[in-house]
């Protein structure tokens, strides 16, 4: 057959290994840079297009879609950054994401990581986000606190409950 690129067989060379679509090499750290085979990934076109490509599929597996071909990817943590944080007309607190896609934020998902990055749950609760430095700042600027130290956030007139509170703990 000509034109037919057939799959490796065999052992590949020392130090390396086959990619398949089950094992691509591909990962997402802690810290939402992308790496290949223990490399960097550093092409910012590169970097733009994984990121508007990954999507969580029915069995809860990362993957890399671009067009017809896809492969597995792994996560080490959150999977998505969140990039803005909007209030729209309605009053509802929106977040843009690192996949190009918005949804509204679920305040009872937000979380601090120990590194002190702010955190939520996105895709329906079944993926996690960390929010970008400016995003933190702009949802850091819809913060109200009580007496008591609970945190809200304001949209507009809307004030919802956030599961955080900046009260000192109590010995």
């Amino acid at each position: 057959m000509t034109g037919v690129t057939q799959p490796p067989s065999g052992n590949p060379p020392f130090g390396k290994r086959w990619h398949t679509r089950e094992d691509s090499g591909i990962r997402l750290d802690a810290r939402l840079r992308w790496w290949h085979d223990d490399e960097p990934i550093e092409h910012p076109r590169i970097i733009e297009l994984f990121n508007s490509s990954l999507v969580l599929d029915e069995q809860g597996r990362y993957q890399l879609q671009i067009g017809k071909d896809w492969c597995y990817v792994q996560v080490e943590d959150a999977a998505y950054e969140v990039r803005t944080v909007d209030v729209t007309p309605d009053e509802r607190v929106f977040v843009r994401l690192s996949d190009r896609t918005a949804e509204a934020l679920e305040p009872a998902t937000l979380a601090v990581a120990l590194d002190g990055v702010l955190t939520c749950r996105v895709k329906g609760s079944r993926a996690g986000a960390r929010f970008s430095r400016d995003a933190q700042y702009q949802l850091g600027e819809l913060l109200e606190q009580d007496e008591g130290g609970q945190l809200f956030l304001r949209a507009g007139q809307r004030r919802l409950a956030v599961p955080m509170s900046l009260a000192a703990p109590s010995a």
